[in-house]
């Protein structure tokens, strides 16, 4: 019979687990030695497995824990209590000084095994010693380890709801890393801070960071994608329905189309709905049978704007409100009832060359003749129709429909396109790696480590992870 130990896990599957942990270290003392981010990126590749393994076997964690740290090391105690185990080894065997690099990441998992083991009050309290660590170090070689670190140090106050007390910390890690040139922490705290005040509905804030601080250009795709999301929510709820539509495209571009950024593509697609109705523009239906099950709202909501049908939206608004609000749209949402009612208006003044403000009342479910008649000036004022009022005999007369490519329309849409081909150029133009004047004479030296890197690439293309190895 297999040995069992009393958390349920064989002494075969702990050696394991133990192992795979100490052989990402190896990877961690390169990235120290060479300053190169690449290897960081190597093992943060693994660390979605290694995270289910250790939610099930935090046994092997502390073991790894004590035989890493000596015993004067001021970490080495919490880390054995969080993780279950007291400190009674009495072996005097001299160990060398841990290095930052695997210290961080020692913290890091310890974060992720608490996190999904649910154990989020002593989770908080675990992160005011990681902010005070934190603080203590000053090497470039960490900046994707502390800016992963900020994220699960930001999610533990969301998921206790204590979303002011991290303000400070976020705002101290965001100012440290702006003067030390940390591009990817700097880029994280941002987008925790856009998230946090998002979350508060502190809008006015949310904009004063962003028109205060300068987001790094070479961010990893993913922050950039993140970044632009939140811009694309504060614009479209401050009423800039046009930057919000190009800001969620762009997000959702940058986004890795992997599995694990299926949670971030539905959130982006849903704005990306709703700001395209605000707009007056309706959606492809072809976007809705990617997710049909996650979208039916979405979907329900968008026939209900294009058939301009005002019953038919209050009823979607009531059945789905919760579905709205929990997706945190439902303030957008409400406001698509003038857009419905201008989609009305519009298919009117294409089945009608004239009809009375009476029937146009009815046709609505409009209140009165007089708010029929504000809610037409309004849309000709708007342009969403060509007509004009009669207010002495009381009808709405439709004008002739204009060719649109004689207006600016087409213009417009073309330079658009063009923008947005150049911007592309540009960003892959900045993306590639070249070899530095002093190094092309070592070029055919390390083929050995080239090809390594070389599978590395296309693994990282495959998974969607290719901005890491370009930063």
């Amino acid at each position: 019979m297999v040995e069992v130990e009393m958390n349920g896990t064989t002494p075969s599957v702990r050696d394991e687990l133990i192992t795979e942990i100490e052989s990402s270290f190896g990877l961690l003392h390169k990235a120290a030695a060479n300053f190169d981010n690449r290897y960081i990126s190597r093992v943060f590749r693994d660390l979605g497995p290694l995270r289910r393994k250790l939610a099930k076997n935090g046994d092997a964690l502390a073991t790894v824990i004590d035989r890493l740290y000596p015993h004067n090391s001021a970490s080495r105690a919490y880390l054995l209590e969080v993780t279950g185990k007291t400190d009674e080894s009495m072996d005097e065997e001299t160990k060398s000084a841990v290095k930052p690099e695997v210290d961080l990441y020692i913290h890091l998992l310890v974060q992720v095994y608490l996190l999904d083991n649910n154990r989020l009050e002593e989770l908080n309290k675990f992160n005011d010693k990681v902010i005070y660590l934190l603080e203590s170090y000053n090497r470039r070689s960490l900046d994707f380890i502390q800016a992963k670190i900020w994220f699960y140090i930001s999610r533990t106050k969301e998921l206790i709801d204590d979303l002011h007390s991290i303000r400070p910390a976020l705002l101290s890690a965001l100012r440290s890393a702006t003067l030390r040139h940390d591009t990817e922490t700097a880029a994280s705290t941002i987008t925790l801070l856009l998230r946090n005040y998002s979350l508060c509905h502190e809008v006015n804030q949310a904009m004063n960071l962003v028109e205060k601080t300068e987001f790094p250009e070479n961010a990893g795709s993913s922050l950039v994608a993140r970044y632009y999301y939140y811009l694309a929510r504060i614009n479209a709820i401050q009423l800039d329905y046009s930057s919000a539509n190009e800001y969620v495209i762009a997000a959702t571009r940058k986004a890795p189309q992997t599995q694990s950024a299926v949670g971030f593509l539905q959130a982006a697609t849903k704005l990306s709905i709703i700001i395209e109705l605000l707009m007056g523009d309706i959606p492809e239906l072809q976007l809705f049978r990617k997710q049909s099950d996650s979208l039916e709202p979405y979907f329900m909501l968008t026939k209900a704007v294009r058939l301009g049908d005002l019953k038919l939206f209050e009823e979607v608004l009531k059945k789905y409100e919760q579905a709205f609000k929990k997706d945190d749209n439902f303030t957008l949402v409400s406001r698509l009832r003038q857009n419905v009612i201008k989609t009305g208006i519009r298919i009117i003044s294409l089945s009608y060359s004239k009809i009375s403000l009476k029937d146009i009342c009815i046709k609505l479910l409009l209140d009165s003749e007089e708010s029929a008649e504000y809610i037409v000036a309004k849309a000709i004022r708007d342009g969403v129709i060509e007509a004009s009022i009669n207010h002495e005999h009381g009808y709405m007369k439709s004008k002739e429909l204009l060719d649109v490519y004689s207006t600016k329309l087409p213009q417009d849409d073309f330079d658009q396109r063009i923008k947005f081909c150049l911007s592309l150029h540009n960003d892959s133009v900045k993306s590639m790696r070249y070899p530095s004047a002093d190094n092309r004479s070592d070029i055919n030296k390390h083929n050995l480590a080239a090809k390594e890197d070389e599978m590395d690439l296309l693994k990282a293309i495959e998974e969607g992870d290719l901005d890491d190895f370009m930063d």
